[in-house]
């Protein structure tokens, strides 16, 4: 029974069930922490030095994290080309765990060794770096290799360690992703080096610090996913190859299993003789970029505004994985998201934000960084519409079938919805679509079938004219708010001579006080909302979002779609939408690929296109959102 427990508990987590609250553990290290910053023992404190070495151990976690999902870095030297589905970030949710575990067990050591501490602390002893590393190679190193093919055997796998390679595609946080029993192996193949240095009298601060953070860096470099070493360091240099591991070696560990268990030495694998036969091949392959996909579909987006440009996949996990909120938390990291906005203005490349499969083809996000806000600079649009079509011509090169337009980037005023491009270049390969017929298709599909009156804002932009096209031929009356009655004539005749009468101008929003049905083109305040009636409902294609003022009232979320069940890969969120949803111009160019359509969808929507979308929509698994 004694047996079973012991079992048990090393195999989970004593605090799983805590969620956020389990962060309270680290409160006795804080304490200490903070006592002795008020007795003035900043620097000769153990406990200061505990706390900021734990503090600096998730950040090498977050920063490996960040630096390889940059995609427009490291999508060359991807081992896995896989991207990282959602399971995945929920089952890695509490990656840090070990982290806490590690807290406690140092604040008992120290607590327990406080009066053997208070001696002088030494910053720097050379020779403590010499006994550590011949410590880390005589005992950590065997140690950690023996320990993990111990956790191979099949009675002890599925207990201690299947929860390991139950993550299809490595990441840093899965270093961490691992039973109590995994982590007290590492942490003893960690620790033992440093009290060895400091128990024959060489220890110090310096070793501590450097000892614990690159343990942490190469556990977090070999989980990367990314190959960071050149093959010709290892051509030059034969023997380095048995000396530290790379991302592409331990992959082989982590997909075939039974192979490649060295801690970070390969060495160890050879004299056991247990060395994937494929590790220096693969190297080779992934270090020489020549694996790289081509996408056969790219979603052209853009940042709404500096506090969401933190939901991109490279930044947090956590975050982006979550339809976007506010969160408070990040409100301090706001300068280093504006450093990278400028940094991003200067550089003014395209990037890839994340990608995913579907029908086993590639579908890349790539981004403009352009901010929403800029996009209504009058002497930013010739930069911006520079920088879109940069992305074009390099799609048009690479070999990618579609490119979508996301919102702002097919603004009407910027580029008459993609038309400028096409008609500069008119021997593209790629067919470039604004998405607009699909999501003037969900907006009109939303619209309740006993709605007899509707009152449209933005009426005569591009969604604005197709969806008051599309309504007056269900003879539903359509109150059309524009100032230009030159703009409202020419929509008009292009109705049908039969549904014309169905179109009605007004300039003033009290014209619609009496009407139920609101389609919001252009952005309302809080104080023309006031003109709607109780209980309005409020569709509407605006960037951003107009806000929810009235509790009154109802309102759409922006027009979206439902990827199909069989997108792998997919681990982030599209702005505020939910897991596994996109906006429409974004399932529109998803569905402009999987028909093989040839044409450009740029500037004017055809009427008659939109229920022929709608149907290869559905017929592809997409579903309204």
């Amino acid at each position: 029974m004694i047996g079973e427990m012991a079992g048990t508990f090393l195999s989970s987590w004593p605090w799983m069930h805590l969620g956020s609250f389990k962060y309270a553990l680290y409160g006795p290290m804080v304490a200490k922490a903070v006592e002795a910053v008020r007795a003035g023992r900043i620097i000769d404190s153990w406990w200061i030095h505990l706390f900021v070495l734990f503090v600096l151990r998730g950040f090498v976690h977050q920063l490996w994290f960040s630096c390889s999902n940059m995609l427009f870095f490291t999508r060359r030297r991807r081992v896995i080309k896989d991207g990282v589905d959602f399971k995945q970030i929920d089952n890695e949710w509490d990656w840090d765990n070990f982290l806490i575990m590690q807290a406690l067990l140092a604040t008992a050591t120290i607590s327990t060794l406080e009066s053997l501490m208070e001696a002088p602390m030494v910053f720097l002893e050379w020779r403590g770096f010499i006994i550590a590393l011949v410590i880390h190679v005589g005992f950590s190193e065997p140690f950690f290799y023996w320990a993990h093919r111990w956790f191979h055997k099949p009675s002890l796998f599925s207990l201690y360690h299947s929860l390991h390679h139950s993550s299809p595609v490595p990441q840093p946080y899965t270093a961490g992703f691992a039973t109590p029993l995994e982590h007290l192996v590492q942490a003893v193949a960690m620790t033992v080096p440093v009290f060895g240095a400091i128990l024959m009298g060489c220890g110090s601060i310096g070793l501590v610090y450097s000892h614990i953070l690159l343990f942490d860096n190469l556990r977090c470099m070999g989980y990367g996913n990314v190959e960071v070493f050149d093959n010709e360091l290892f051509e030059c240099f034969p023997l380095l190859r048995y000396l530290i591991y790379t991302p592409s070696y331990y992959s082989l560990h982590h997909t075939e299993k039974n192979s490649n268990f060295c801690l970070f030495m390969p060495l160890f694998d050879a004299i056991g003789g247990t060395i994937n036969p494929k590790s220096w091949e693969l190297q080779r392959e992934i270090s020489s970029g020549k694996n790289d996909q081509v996408p056969d579909f790219v979603f052209l987006a853009h940042v709404v505004d500096l506090v969401s440009s933190m939901h991109v996949a490279f930044a947090f996990r956590s975050v982006s994985s979550k339809p976007w909120t506010t969160h408070f938390i990040l409100l301090p990291l706001l300068p280093i998201a504006f450093t990278f906005m400028v940094l991003m203005w200067c550089l003014s490349k395209t990037f890839t934000v994340s990608f995913y499969y579907l029908r086993g083809r590639l579908h890349q996000i790539w981004a403009v960084p352009r901010y929403g806000f800029h996009y209504f600079l009058p002497y930013a649009k010739d930069g911006i519409n520079h920088q879109i079509e940069l992305a074009i011509l390099r799609a048009n090169k690479i070999g990618v079938k579609v490119i979508s337009l996301a919102a702002l980037n097919k603004n009407e005023a910027l580029n008459g919805g993609g038309l400028l491009f096409v008609h500069k270049h008119p021997d593209l390969r790629v067919r470039v679509v604004h998405g607009n017929t699909l999501t003037a298709a969900v907006i009109l599909n939303e619209i309740q079938s006993n709605v007899k009156e509707v009152f449209i804002t933005g009426a005569t932009s591009k969604l604005g004219r197709v969806i008051a096209l599309y309504l007056c031929r269900k003879k539903i009356r359509v109150m059309m708010l524009t100032l230009s009655t030159d703009r409202f004539r020419k929509i008009k005749n292009e109705a049908p001579q039969e549904f014309q009468d169905y179109l009605v101008q007004v300039t003033k929003y009290q014209a619609a006080q009496n009407c139920q049905t609101w389609i919001v083109g252009k952005w309302l305040s809080p104080r023309q909302q006031q003109w709607a009636p109780s209980g309005t409902h409020f569709h509407q294609f605006v960037v951003p979002p107009i806000i929810r003022f009235r509790r009154d009232c109802t309102y759409g979320n922006l027009a979206a779609m439902r990827l199909p069940k069989d997108v792998q890969g997919l681990g982030t969120c599209e702005y505020t939408l939910e897991r596994g949803v996109v906006h429409a111009c974004h399932a529109g160019g998803i569905v402009h690929f999987l028909e093989g359509w040839t044409h450009h969808e740029v500037g004017a929507i055809d009427v008659e296109q939109i229920d022929v979308v709608w149907k290869a929509a559905l017929k592809h698994g997409l579903t309204p959102a």
